[in-house]
């Protein structure tokens, strides 16, 4: 019988912490569906690294002044920061500053293939799934129905 113990974010994050500090790479299982469609939880892992340099379409690994950790797309930048989106939400985060943010995603891996963040075609999808936005109540609800 496999010994196996679930341990949560809060737990591990200092070893996060200490790799992606010394210039490591951490894989992160999706688990939740607010990045749903392009992320899938039990499908997808991400590859995240440290980084300063941060855009729209980048999607971020950060920690919310509550504690809570959060894995969403930039989807606009203003004078008090970054204003982030889940790609199966509409409501906007803002106010996300540096000091929230942990790293960003550089790979995705689903089904074997990793998928390079920095890929024309995921790009293309990341592009148009931002663009519509203010329009993704409709195409969101026909996926969800769709995907049970």
């Amino acid at each position: 019988m496999e010994n196996k113990k679930r341990i949560t974010l809060d737990e591990i994050y200092p070893t996060i912490k200490e790799i992606l500090l010394g210039g490591g790479t951490v894989e992160l299982p999706i688990t939740g569906t607010s990045m749903f469609p392009l992320l899938k939880a039990g499908r997808d892992t991400v590859i995240i690294k440290a980084d300063s340099s941060f855009q729209v379409g980048d999607i971020i690994f950060y920690r919310r002044d509550d504690g809570h950790f959060v894995l969403h797309r930039i989807v606009g930048i203003d004078e008090n920061g970054y204003i982030l989106c889940g790609d199966n939400q509409t409501m906007l985060e803002k106010n996300i500053t540096e000091k929230h943010i942990i790293a960003k995603v550089i790979e995705i891996h689903r089904d074997g293939k990793i998928i390079s963040a920095d890929d024309p075609k995921y790009l293309r999808r990341v592009d148009f799934w931002i663009k519509a936005l203010p329009h993704r109540r409709v195409p969101l609800f026909i996926m969800r129905k769709l995907s049970k």
